[in-house]
């Protein structure tokens, strides 16, 4: 995205700069009583640096119209006009101050003359500064809205190429599991084929969802559970301990669940005299998921894509950790339920 110049907090600072100037020269002036038209004096530089000041925002419209606002041409053009143009107006605004000084003016009074120029040339140098100040402002927050757009976007794709990994493997699996199953017992395979559906279905359908409610989040974690207990019978022992009302009214990054529980399958030894364990619970608006720890010896291939994904996804959008914690015997995963302002993000 294209960085604009932030015209209106231009305008803003270069009238508190001016109205702050003018204040000043107003009270030096009262102070040594040496004039006595303090008012149109004061007015006339009070003028003279909103001249400046909005002829330099004015110049930079135009010349980002031609360059980035962040390039060397940009600045270097900016420096070359500016300059000139300050001086110009100053030495316009020089009649008017002699006029209201009741002193004789002469364009050839060289003192006069040099005086306003640099004054046209110092009051030049402090509003560029602190422009410059502003547009170093803006251009810091442009680069973090860049940066978190890039993490977003990061995080989107990874968590796309997550599905679409989760897919292939998920339904070679399903479909051995299914085979077998129609071989030994046909009512559990149709139980089986029906959890496979509303799984898949469900995937399908959040494929582009960012957030989900947790009640969709624990319906798709459900269909997935069914599915793996007819597959591994009474060794995968799930519980899960929620509300009607929590289901309802909170919200999780959408495929967050099931990649844990599959996590916690692939990553353990279980059997049915020592089962997997696992249990989903609601503490202080957390959402917990443990498992009692019974580590594979001899590790599969993994894309470690899961856990690191939910956690870099629900800390772009919440702004909240996901906490991991791990002992000898239990592994957990800790998610700040959301509220209802981040169901439509």
């Amino acid at each position: 995205m294209e960085e604009k110049l932030p015209i209106k907090r231009l305008s803003r600072l270069t009238w508190l700069q001016a109205i702050i100037i003018g204040f000043i020269f107003y009270l030096l002036v009262y102070n040594n009583g040496t004039l006595s038209n303090i008012i149109p004096l004061t007015l006339l530089t009070t003028s003279g640096i909103l001249l400046v000041g909005h002829a330099d925002i004015c110049l930079m419209i135009v010349l980002s119209k031609y360059f980035s606002i962040r390039s060397k041409k940009f600045s270097t053009y900016r420096i070359l006009l500016t300059y000139p143009v300050s001086v110009l107006i100053y030495l316009l605004l020089r009649p008017c101050f002699s006029y209201e000084s009741d002193k004789a003016w002469s364009f050839w009074d060289a003192g006069s003359f040099f005086a306003f120029v640099g004054s046209g040339i110092v009051i030049n140098t402090l509003i560029m500064q602190l422009h410059n100040s502003v547009l170093l402002y803006e251009h810091k927050l442009h680069a973090d809205l860049e940066l978190s757009r890039l993490k977003t976007a990061n995080a989107e794709a990874t968590n796309l190429l997550l599905k679409q990994q989760i897919q292939p493997h998920f339904l070679f699996n399903a479909l051995n599991t299914l085979k077998a199953l129609y071989h030994k017992d046909v009512h559990t395979a149709d139980t089986y084929i029906v959890h496979m559906a509303n799984f898949l279905r469900a995937s399908i359908y959040h494929h582009a969802s960012r957030i989900s409610t947790l009640e969709d989040e624990v319906k798709l974690l459900c269909d997935y559970l069914e599915m793996q207990q007819i597959r591994f019978g009474k060794a995968l022992d799930c519980t899960i301990l929620l509300p009607e009302e929590t289901l309802k009214n909170y919200y999780l990054p959408s495929f967050s669940l099931q990649p844990l529980l599959e996590n916690a399958i692939k990553h353990n030894d279980f059997t049915q005299e020592a089962p997997l364990r696992v249990q989903i619970c609601h503490k202080d608006e957390w959402l917990i998921m443990s498992n009692n720890l019974q580590k594979k010896k001899m590790k599969g291939p993994s894309t470690n894509y899961g856990l690191a994904n939910l956690a870099e996804r629900y800390h772009l959008w919440s702004g909240d950790d996901v906490i991991v914690k791990e002992d000898q015997s239990s592994f957990s995963v800790s998610i700040k339920l959301l509220k209802n302002e981040y169901s439509n993000h």
